[in-house]
């Protein structure tokens, strides 16, 4: 549903839908988004005994809670506009350090959760900009005039090794360690964030989504789904059930967010 914002100068519109897929038993993705304030936010979670459930859950609910409730978001200095980022992307910055901080303490508190861990994206819509952040190999997509670009680079090995020139973009699409990443969130004591920061026009679209989604298809798939859906909520069914007879090997999620 659309939301008028004061933080930012379109409407938003937005709808999301995750799903087990074909394979897993279990779904270790969340999502969760507050239009109101232009925040958005998904994480592909991992480790054993549902732990991911956990960790993922506990991303998306410490992200969001930052930006509700005002909660120290990070030990960096304040807020230099000389560093070169927006004012959202330092908050969204510290609001992930902030998430890690919290999935660390889950883990000191249950050893049963040791190795548990989760990717994170997420993006912030305030005035004209969007800041996007992220670890890990879960995307953002931008769709603008019928054309499709991803503003992420996944952290996972197999693309290092594909912008290293190592690997060709198929040889990556097909290699046995595609699944292994390297950066996420409670992996590590820090982690380190990108960050970016790009402008909005009145009719963009972003997708967030896992990578259940693009393992299965490609960015002109994704593209042709959502420009021929008849709203937000129908392309997300279309691109969850497009994955999902492409094999379904992991869990899908997808978050559709829409300036007007």
């Amino acid at each position: 549903m659309p939301f008028d914002s004061e933080l930012t100068n379109f409407s938003i519109a937005a709808a999301g839908k995750t799903d087990v897929g074909c394979v897993r038993t279990n779904n270790e993705d969340s999502f969760g988004y507050d239009a109101s304030l232009g925040i958005f936010v998904l994480c592909d979670g991992m480790g054993g005994q549902a732990a991911g459930e956990v960790a993922s859950e506990l991303g998306v609910r410490t992200v969001l809670a930052c930006f509700r409730q005002g909660l120290e978001k990070d030990d960096d200095p304040a807020f230099d506009p000389a560093e070169g980022i927006s004012q959202g992307a330092h908050e969204l910055r510290g609001a992930l350090h902030a998430a890690n901080r919290s999935i660390r303490d889950a883990i000191a508190a249950d050893a049963r959760r040791n190795g548990m861990g989760t990717t994170v994206v997420a993006a912030l819509l305030r005035g004209k900009n969007a800041a996007i952040a992220h670890a890990g190999d879960s995307r953002v997509y931008l769709i603008r005039n019928g054309a499709v670009e991803q503003l992420t680079n996944d952290h996972s090995l197999v693309m290092e090794q594909v912008r290293r020139g190592l690997l060709t973009m198929e040889e990556a699409e097909h290699s046995p360690i595609q699944n292994i990443i390297t950066r996420a969130l409670g992996v590590a004591e820090t982690v380190e964030v990108d960050l970016s920061d790009n402008e909005v026009v009145a009719g963009d679209t972003f997708l967030l989504c896992s990578d259940g989604l693009t393992r299965h298809l490609s960015d002109e798939e994704i593209l042709s789904q959502i420009l021929a859906a008849p709203s937000l909520e129908a392309a997300c069914d279309g691109l969850i059930a497009s994955a999902k007879a492409a094999g379904g090997s992991d869990n899908i999620t997808c978050l559709l967010v829409r300036a007007g």
